[in-house]
């Protein structure tokens, strides 16, 4: 599934694409293992477990809400991204809306930044010890335990600070009837898009392993404009942030 070709440069391009103010920083997790289970992970806020297990949060918007309001496409984007480094032709757009821009698209799994016992060069080829953007303590991100999605390095074909977003903005995932809210974290190679962190993919209910898991179609990312969370890897302050954001996105 995950063809990020090197996403990677995204280390070294990623200075460049972003500037001086974007240091490479991905997901935070130290050593949460693959299990799932309705307890709590370490490393986990409290609330978080709860949400998880729930399937879908209930304070926040339904999968059928969310998708009813991105039926339609006002293209943002010059153009359209690959979902891999080897697609054939690019099919996916960035769309508009006034409160979010959002995508349809597959999801390859970001297990970059901190080292942790799913995150690492033995489970990942494409390993990358660094995201885009870091942690409150200036630390790489630890895509076990963070939920979060990476979007394309500023391009021709889209550039998504032009769009109110940035590291730390708000996002909710839909896949299937599970909706799950985390941040922008990281960024990617400029014409591919589609891309989550292991701890997102595995609260979404897919495979979050980094060399074979993800999913080839079927998942929503939604992006909230000027909605940056702080500190960045808060999973509570995301979570109750997108629920905030995901009603009133529904008109409720």
């Amino acid at each position: 599934m995950r063809t990020r070709m090197l996403a990677l440069t995204s280390a070294a391009c990623g200075a460049a694409l972003l500037g001086a103010a974007a240091l490479p920083a991905s997901a935070t997790a130290p050593g949460s293992g693959a299990g799932s289970g309705a307890g709590a992970v370490p490393g986990q806020e409290p609330g978080a477990a709860e949400a998880d297990a729930a399937g879908t949060d209930a304070t926040g918007a339904t999968a059928a809400e969310l998708l009813a309001e991105v039926r339609g496409c006002a293209r943002i984007s010059e153009g359209a991204y690959r979902t891999d480094g080897g697609s054939p032709k690019a099919t996916v757009p960035v769309c508009d809306t006034a409160d979010a821009v959002f995508w349809k698209a597959d999801m390859d799994i970001d297990c970059d930044g901190r080292r942790t016992k799913v995150c690492n060069r033995k489970t990942d080829p494409y390993f990358l010890p660094e995201t885009a953007f870091q942690s409150s303590r200036g630390e790489p991100l630890d895509s076990a335990v963070l939920p979060h999605v990476v979007v394309p390095g500023p391009g021709k074909v889209w550039d998504y600070r032009k769009s109110g977003l940035t590291g730390g903005s708000v996002v909710a995932v839909v896949y299937r009837d599970r909706v799950r809210y985390g941040v922008i974290g990281d960024t990617g190679p400029t014409g591919i898009i589609g891309e989550a962190s292991y701890a997102m993919a595995k609260a979404l209910g897919i495979d979050p392993d980094p060399s074979t898991g993800g999913v080839g179609s079927g998942v929503t990312y939604i992006a909230f404009k000027n909605s940056r969370v702080s500190p960045i890897e808060s999973r509570e302050r995301a979570r109750s942030r997108g629920a905030e954001l995901a009603r009133q996105f529904v008109g409720r």
